[in-house]
């Protein structure tokens, strides 16, 4: 596998993964009925990519809104982008992209910031 592309629908996101990269970005809504279904085939490509990774990750979230349990499947990709990058010294880079009046959406980034052991850039957007 070389590639993972999703496209965006009204309640989930647009996923896309680019293997020889080494570049996921994530954007839109993540507002899935259920999100682990949603999520575990993007975990599968996960998987796969770390098999043979590159020598670095470059991870770009840039989300409008997401509920509790896409939540819970970002930490569990950042988990094992973390743990990835403990075992392997390979870099992993996270871009959290957010509007720049959109309080919440950063202070979701800070908070995923300090619940895993990975560089996170806060990127502000200008509002359109």
């Amino acid at each position: 596998m070389e590639r993972y592309t999703l496209e965006a629908s009204l309640n989930t996101p647009a996923i896309q993964f680019d293997f020889k990269k080494g570049e996921l970005t994530i954007s839109g809504r993540s507002i899935p009925e259920n999100s682990l279904e949603f999520y575990t085939p993007f975990f599968n490509a996960l998987d796969e990519y770390l098999k043979k990774p590159n020598a670095s990750t470059t991870v770009n979230v840039q989300l409008e809104y997401y509920n509790s349990s896409s939540s819970a499947c970002l930490l569990s990709a950042f988990k094992k982008l973390e743990e990835h990058q403990l075992k392997s010294g390979k870099s992993v880079m996270i871009n959290w992209m957010y509007e720049e009046n959109d309080e919440d959406i950063l202070a979701a980034g800070k908070n995923f910031e300090g619940m895993v052991k990975l560089p996170f850039s806060m990127i502000p957007l200008a509002e359109n």
